[in-house]
C-alpha cells in the first residue's frame, strides 16, 4: 500500500466507494425518519439535538475513508474487506437511531466501534506499508483509537448514571472536538495526498445522495397524506414546489468549482471539509421537514405551521450561508455572489411568518421561488461579466 498521486489525471469514484456511499443511505434515511417524526409531533427541537449527534456519527465514519479512499485506495482484497466492515459498521448504526431517539445510543455506539475499527486497521496498513507516511499513518490509528476508547466510556458513564443529562451534551462536544482536531494533528508530521478532484467529486456525490432522501422523505409524507384524504391544492403546491427546491439546490451547489479551488488552495480544505457538516446535515433536516409539509396536508399533525415552516426554511437558509462560508477559502471569487445569498437566506427565513395566514405550501413556494431567483441571477450576472466588453 503506497499513497496514490495527488495530479493522478482522470481520477474518479471507484466501485467500491459507490457502495460505500450507498449503505450510508440506509442510516441517513433512518435518521431524517426520526427527525421527520419529532418535527410531526411537536417537539422538533428536542428531536434536532439528537438528530445533529447521530448525524455527527455518520458524517464523521463517511468523511474519515472518503478522504483515506483518496490518498491509500488500492483496491485490492485486504482494503476491499476492511472497507466492508466498515459498512456493515454502518448498518448496525442505522439500527440503533430509532432508539437513540429515545437517548439510547448503545447500538449507535457499538457500530461506530465496528466502523472506526476497519478505518483503523487501514491506517495503520498504510504506516505499515508506506514508510515515507508512516508516522502520519500511526497519528492517525493512535488519535482515533483514543478517541474511540473515550466514545464506550461516556457511553458507560451515561448509561451507569455517572454523568448526569445536563452534562452528556457538554461531554458530546469534547470529544467532537477532540475528533475534529485528529486530521490536523495527525498531519503535522506530514500530509496525505488526497486527490483535490476526487475529494470534490465525493463531496459531491453524497451531496446528491441526501438530496435523494429528500425526494424519499417527501414520499413518504405523499403516502402519509394520502391514506386520509384524497389530492388536494396544498398537497400539490408543496409536492411540485419542494422537487423544485431540492432542484434549486443541486443546481446551486454545483456552480462552485470546488475540485479546482482545492487544488489550488490545498490549505483551505480543513474548512471546506469540516463545514460540510453545515451542508449536508441541512438537506437531510430539510427532507424531514418536507415530509411533514407533504404529510401535513392530508392528515393532523401535532406541529404548527409556523414550525414545519421553519423546519424548511432554516435547513434551505443554513444550507445557503453554508455554501458560501466553506468555498470562501478555497475560491477567490464565488460564482453564487455572496450578498445574493445572505438576501435570500433573508427572505427565507421570513417566508414562515406569512405559515399560519396563508398555508405551509404558499411558504414553500415561496422558498423555491427564493432560490430559484438566486440561481436566475447567478447565471444572469456571470453572464454579464463575461460579455462585458474591456
Amino acid at each position: 500500500m503506497s499513497a496514490r498521486p495527488i495530479d493522478e489525471p482522470h481520477r474518479g469514484s471507484s466501485q467500491l466507494e459507490l457502495l460505500f456511499d450507498l449503505i450510508f443511505v440506509v442510516a441517513v434515511a433512518a435518521a431524517t425518519d426520526e427527525l421527520a417524526h419529532g418535527i410531526a409531533g411537536g417537539h422538533g427541537l428536542a428531536a434536532l439535538a439528537g438528530f445533529l449527534q447521530v448525524f455527527f456519527a455518520i458524517w464523521w465514519a463517511w468523511m474519515n475513508f472518503t478522504w483515506f479512499a483518496s490518498s491509500y485506495d488500492t483496491d485490492d482484497v485486504a482494503y476491499r474487506l476492511l472497507t466492508m466492515v466498515q459498512m456493515s459498521g454502518v448498518l448496525v448504526l442505522a439500527a440503533g437511531v430509532p432508539a437513540a431517539a429515545g437517548s439510547d445510543y448503545r447500538a449507535v455506539t457499538v457500530g461506530y466501534v465496528i466502523m472506526r475499527t476497519g478505518l483503523v486497521a487501514q491506517w495503520l496498513r498504510a504506516g505499515v506499508e508506506d514508510a515515507a507516511s508512516r508516522r502520519t499513518a500511526v497519528r492517525y490509528a493512535t488519535g482515533i483509537s483514543v478517541l474511540q476508547v473515550c466514545w464506550v466510556v461516556r457511553l458507560v458513564l451515561v448509561e451507569t448514571g455517572v454523568v448526569p443529562p445536563a452534562v452528556q451534551p457538554a461531554l458530546f462536544v469534547v470529544l467532537v472536538v477532540l475528533e475534529l482536531a485528529v486530521p490536523r494533528w495527525a498531519e503535522r508530521v506530514g500530509p496525505t495526498n488526497w486527490h483535490p478532484h476526487h475529494i470534490a467529486e465525493r463531496y459531491g456525490l453524497f451531496t446528491i445522495i441526501l438530496l435523494g432522501e429528500g425526494v424519499l422523505a417527501a414520499s413518504r409524507g405523499v403516502r402519509g397524506a394520502l391514506e386520509d384524504a384524497e389530492i388536494s391544492g396544498p398537497f400539490i403546491t408543496i409536492a411540485v414546489s419542494g422537487l423544485l427546491l431540492l432542484f434549486a439546490l443541486w443546481w446551486l451547489y454545483f456552480l462552485e468549482p470546488a475540485g479546482d479551488g482545492l487544488n489550488d488552495r490545498r490549505g483551505g480544505s480543513y474548512l471546506w471539509g469540516y463545514g460540510h457538516y453545515g451542508i449536508f446535515a441541512a438537506l437531510a433536516a430539510l427532507g424531514a421537514g418536507l415530509e411533514v409539509a407533504v404529510e401535513r396536508t392530508g392528515r393532523d399533525v401535532a406541529a404548527s405551521p409556523l414550525a414545519i415552516g421553519y423546519a424548511v426554511a432554516i435547513s434551505v437558509a443554513v444550507f445557503l450561508v453554508m455554501l458560501w462560508l466553506v468555498h470562501s477559502p478555497i475560491v477567490a471569487e464565488p460564482v453564487v455572489p455572496p450578498a445574493a445569498i445572505l438576501a435570500c437566506a433573508t427572505v427565507v427565513l421570513l417566508l414562515p411568518l406569512a405559515a399560519p395566514r396563508f398555508g405551509v405550501a404558499v411558504v414553500v413556494a415561496g422558498i423555491a421561488a427564493g432560490c430559484a431567483l438566486l440561481i436566475a441571477f447567478t447565471i444572469t450576472s456571470k453572464s454579464s461579466s463575461v460579455t462585458k466588453p474591456n
